[in-house]
């Protein structure tokens, strides 16, 4: 969907809840009226594959005491499921922190996030607005900035994948709310959850780091549709479609740095491109069905290309209609932003939508908060958006507000916190 780096509709896609990730019941034991059930949301355009068939029906008091491991060889909150709630936020170290006071922050995150992630309270000054309630696949991943490094004396350890994203035609960038020291995504299936996540993660930045800039954001909740789909974006498009998958042989090799890459304190990380895009909705709503799905490339009702078949059928971008016109326009975004039109890059899309109320001429403010991860932006990310920013008929519906770029190193190991081995090493 975004042009630049918008929502790769097609391709670059929302990754599909896991099997794994809503099977049973994690921790908890269910609450509420025996016997209420409901289907579990699988492909809520998570990051994990697309769903070959329903998930098996799970009671839905079972959303609450689901659970994500903080420790691990990635951070949480890259490959897990969409979630129905998140906030995306980025702090500044405040005036004379350093090396030292980022460190302190750092584990102070790590430990609260591993606390909030398994349901309990945040420490002694926990708010208690998250006390009835389970874990809900809460997540916190945690990212540094271009900024960070000279602010802390690191210039030697910044990765050169985290070099600025070059400037794009179609950018109408707000510098304040763009970019950032340090970055945070939080996500969960419950808002309360991901509000109290939140509200922990800004008190523990205490005198050490000032919030920059927040945005909001929501999914399909789990367990709304009858089986497990892609998720849809605010313009009523399946979104996500061709995400990877984890599982499929060159998974890692696009999304997560190896173990023997530069610099070793991101081995098993990922870079995050992190854009807010809004959806000039008015303008696309007064478009016809037909004229919606040429814009997109695939069919509104069920993400299948026009090219025919379903959903997952491969697009054939030669096939022609009775008037010998391609089947699928030439700068359709489904058809542009293919890894195999763009040498073979491709992205991981974990997005939120937002809808930030209405402008004083009555046009919503609304559209997507774009979170895509890749090993290296200079082959995932940038090559897509040049691309499509030479003639992506999605173009016109669309504008990039904000921007940023995040190096998130490898999940932190039971004792250690995120970002040690840069912090300590």
């Amino acid at each position: 969907m975004a042009e630049q780096s918008l929502p790769v509709v097609d391709e670059g896609a929302s990754a599909k809840e896991s099997p794994s990730s809503r099977e049973g019941i994690s921790r908890r034991a269910l609450l509420g009226t025996a016997g209420a059930t409901g289907l579990v949301l699988g492909a809520a355009g998570g990051a994990v594959g697309y769903a070959s068939a329903p998930a098996a029906a799970t009671p839905l008091t079972s959303v609450g005491s689901d659970e994500v491991m903080f420790h691990g060889k990635h951070q949480p909150g890259i490959t897990e499921g969409l979630q129905a709630r998140g906030h995306l936020v980025a702090f500044d170290l405040a005036a004379g922190a350093g090396r030292k006071e980022a460190s302190a922050l750092l584990r102070r995150w790590s430990q609260t996030a591993r606390r909030l992630m398994a349901g309990e309270a945040s420490g002694s000054g926990d708010t208690d607005v998250a006390r009835d309630a389970g874990p809900s696949s809460l997540t916190l991943t945690f990212g540094f900035g271009h900024s960070f490094f000279a602010r802390t004396g690191l210039e030697k350890q910044r990765p050169v994948a985290l070099d600025p994203l070059p400037d794009f035609s179609s950018d109408q960038l707000d510098k304040a709310r763009s970019n950032g020291d340090l970055w945070v995504q939080i996500g969960a299936d419950d808002a309360l959850v991901a509000f109290h996540a939140l509200r922990a993660i800004q008190k523990d930045a205490g005198s050490a780091a000032k919030v920059r800039w927040q945005m909001n954001g929501f999914n399909r909740t789990p367990g709304a549709t009858a089986h497990p789909m892609t998720a849809r974006n605010l313009m009523g498009q399946l979104d996500g479609t061709r995400n990877p998958k984890p599982g499929e042989p060159d998974f890692d090799q696009r999304v997560f740095v190896s173990e023997s890459g530069t610099p070793a304190w991101m081995a098993n990380g990922s870079y995050a491109v992190v854009r807010r895009i809004r959806m000039l909705l008015d303008d696309w709503e007064k478009l016809s069905l037909g004229s919606q799905e040429a814009v997109i490339g695939r069919r509104k009702a069920n993400g299948a290309a026009l090219s025919g078949g379903t959903e997952t059928t491969a697009m054939d971008l030669e096939k022609t209609d009775a008037k010998g016109n391609l089947a699928v326009p030439i700068n359709a975004h489904a058809r542009i932003t293919r890894p195999d039109q763009n040498g073979g890059a491709a992205i991981l899309r974990r997005p939120f939508s937002y809808h930030d109320g209405i402008d004083a001429d009555g046009a919503p403010d609304a559209g997507l908060l774009f979170v895509c991860w890749q090993a290296d932006p200079l082959r995932g990310f940038v090559p897509l958006q040049r691309k499509l920013d030479r003639g992506d008929a999605l173009s016109q519906y669309i504008r990039h507000e904000s921007s940023g770029l995040f190096a998130v190193p490898g999940g932190a190991a039971e004792g250690e916190y995120v970002g040690q081995g840069l912090l300590e090493g």
